[in-house]
Order: C-alpha cells, then sequence, then structure tokens
C-alpha cells in the first residue's frame, strides 16, 4: 500500500518516525491522522515518543528488524521506551543522528564514512548485519537520502552506478534514483517506508510516486 501523508503541515514525514517490518516511532505530537496513516500503510504497531526531548525521531533512530541505534543523547526513558520493542544501542559520536547518518535494512548497514571503524563495528553489531563506511551521490548522511528496505531502495537522483552497485551489494537490493515531494533529493526526509508500504509526503508528483513504488517494489 502507498498513501500520502502529511506530519504537522510538513510533507517530510520521514524526519518525524522510525520504522521497521513490525513497530513505527512517531514523535510524541503526532495527530492521530498521522498515525493511523503509519498504521494502515505500513502494518505497524506504533509508539508516539521523543529522542532527547526531540520530535525528530526519522533523525536520530535506524532499525531494521534486529535491533535500533539512537543517539547518544536520548535519556534512559527514551531508550527504554524502545527497548519495550527492539533491542536498543545507543551511540555516542558528535554524528550521532543514527537516522541520518545510517542506511539499513536486514541484509546490510551503510554508514557515513566519518563513522570510525570501531564505531561501525558497534553499528554492525547493534543491527545484526554487515556495515560498510561509504558516501552516496557524495553525500555522507546517507539515511536521509535515501529510503530502503528488505525488497528495494530509492536513492538521491544523483546517485552514480558506483553508488547503485555498492547498495546492491551491501543492502541486497536494487536502487531506483527518484526525487520525493516535487523535486526534493534528501528522499530519506520524504518516505516512510516497510516492506509491506510506504507512505509518502503528499507534495510528491505522481511521476515521483511511481518511481518510488518501483523502486520500493511495491506494485
Amino acid at each position: 500500500m502507498m498513501r500520502y501523508s502529511r506530519y504537522a503541515g510538513t510533507s517530510n514525514i520521514g524526519v518525524f518516525t522510525a520504522v521497521n517490518e513490525s513497530v513505527a516511532f512517531i514523535a510524541a505530537d503526532a495527530a492521530p491522522e498521522f498515525v493511523k496513516d503509519v498504521e494502515e500503510a505500513l502494518q505497524v504497531k506504533t509508539k508516539l515518543m521523543t529522542v532527547a526531548g526531540s520530535f525528530v525521531i526519522g533523525s536520530l533512530v535506524v532499525m531494521n528488524s534486529n535491533g535500533a541505534v539512537v543517539s547518544g543523547l536520548a535519556d534512559e526513558r527514551e531508550i527504554g521506551m524502545i527497548e519495550e520493542f527492539i533491542h536498543c544501542t545507543p551511540i555516542d559520536d558528535p554524528l550521532n543522528a543514527a537516522g541520518n547518518n545510517i542506511l539499513a535494512n536486514d541484509s546490510g548497514a551503510i554508514v557515513n564514512p566519518e563513522y570510525s571503524e570501531e564505531l561501525a563495528k558497534v553499528i554492525s553489531d547493534a543491527l545484526g548485519v554487515e556495515c560498510v563506511r561509504a558516501p552516496i551521490a557524495g553525500i555522507n548522511t546517507v539515511g536521509s537520502i535515501c529510503r530502503v528496505t528488505n525488497k528495494g531502495c530509492v536513492c538521491h537522483a544523483d546517485a552514480s552506478d558506483e553508488d547503485i552497485d555498492l547498495i546492491k551489494d551491501v543492502l541486497k537490493v536494487e536502487a531506483i534514483r527518484s526525487t520525493v515531494n516535487h523535486g526534493a533529493r534528501m528522499v530519506g526526509a520524504g518516505i516512510l517506508a516497510n516492506s509491506k508500504g510506504a507512505l509518502i509526503g503528499d507534495d510528491t508528483t505522481p511521476i515521483e510516486m511511481g518511481k518510488i513504488e518501483e523502486g520500493l517494489v511495491l506494485y
């Protein structure tokens, strides 16, 4: 299922929610209509919360089916809320916005190349997958410019053929270049998805929607 949605007046819905195959963590001030969209399109349980007192959950949390990685700024109560659903590992690094800096599914992870080998190993252990440090489209914040599931990937329109090959090699899915929300290249900010469905920002054009549907293999 694909559905248009909007969070608190913005089409950048991916900034405010982190999702895997079974659960979505949503900004605590989300409207009931948005929560319903997430539950119905992605077929997941939902939990309203903050991370580090912030509503930008999607920027600060990344998950697959094996675990979650969260900003080290999260407090014990917030980590505990995540732990009710899935094992959670906080990262203590200046680049602690895990959702922006890590692109992951159940097969692999590509992370900000500025991360140390030691931190990449921590992330690998937390998510239970191979972890490779590399940019995509020349951009280090790989989680913000791509959206990946266990079935497919949509990535920044400037991704090179080598980037597409890297995604296929590490994440074991094909990738389609696209924009979202009428030309925005930060596709991770405008899409929420798992293998069962997707929510896309409601500024997305029909042409973009078709590419996203193809990239995430939701037809």
